[in-house]
């Protein structure tokens, strides 16, 4: 490796450093943050399992640091099982009380 690519690298570590002392991250800071891919993230946001924040005016999901760490420390059940059963579970309140149309 030469010198330049070595700045590069040392840079790119640094970068991912500070990300970590956001407050507030976007979906692509939260996946990198903890590992979740987006689509589990996705899925998580919509059955409301994680918590997120979503301003009106962005058409984008944000997630606050504290409360991140306070979930990610409760150890949620992050499985696929879990989040399929919930998604039914949700799908048919919806449809008993009439909210979804099919």
């Amino acid at each position: 490796m030469n010198e330049q690519e070595h700045v590069v690298e040392l840079l790119q570590d640094i970068k991912g450093l500070l990300s970590h002392t956001k407050k507030v991250y976007n979906i692509d800071d939260l996946v990198r943050y903890t590992g979740l891919s987006k689509s589990k993230i996705y899925k998580l946001s919509q059955l409301k399992l994680i918590p997120a924040g979503k301003n009106r005016h962005v058409r984008q999901l944000f997630f606050n640091k504290e409360k991140i760490d306070a979930w990610l420390l409760g150890e949620p059940n992050l499985s696929d099982e879990f989040l399929e059963q919930r998604f039914n579970e949700q799908l048919l309140n919806h449809k008993k009380s009439g909210s979804w149309k099919t």
